[in-house]
């Protein structure tokens, strides 16, 4: 082992030993739409500016097959039952509540990723149009670890 990898792999283990108690014990940073019809990664940086996410609108193709991959951080404490709500809204009614079991993660360095079960976008022509969608990330304590807010067009094609 080099003396510079040493000195990373000693940096890390110190971190781990004393995280910085500034920063959130969970910080969720991305979430990304996987859907292999897509033309391009559909993602959301959730380490920035959340407001700009209301005002953003991100495109699926009706009736694609996708996955809704999360990556999150824990730094310093074991967190339980964590899980993804996500409310759909159209035109103001709530049409859709999605939550997802995330489960038990404990700190490390690297982020975790979890990976939701495939779905299917609808289709046709009544379901085509914007949905506002309020998402949470959250755990047993119903702590709140993070909250946004996001638009989602379902479309006839990619490029419409």
């Amino acid at each position: 082992v080099s003396g510079v990898t040493a000195a990373l792999i000693i940096l890390c283990l110190i971190e781990l030993i004393h995280p910085d108690p500034t920063i959130p014990n969970v910080q969720v940073t991305r979430l990304t739409l996987m859907c292999d019809q897509a033309p391009g990664p559909i993602t959301m940086d959730l380490s920035g500016d959340l407001e700009a996410l209301k005002k953003k609108s991100f495109t699926m193709k009706e009736g694609v097959d996708y996955r809704v991959k999360i990556h999150f951080k824990v730094n310093r404490d074991i967190v339980s039952g964590l899980k993804y709500v996500h409310l759909t809204y159209r035109k103001g009614i709530r049409v859709d509540k999605a939550v997802y079991m995330v489960g038990s993660y404990g700190p490390r360095v690297e982020e975790h990723e979890f990976m939701t079960p495939v779905e299917e976008a609808p289709k046709g022509m009544i379901v085509r149009g914007s949905y506002h969608i309020k998402s949470h990330f959250t755990d047993d304590d119903k702590t709140d670890h993070l909250s946004w807010e996001w638009n989602l067009g379902i479309k006839k094609d990619w490029d419409e």
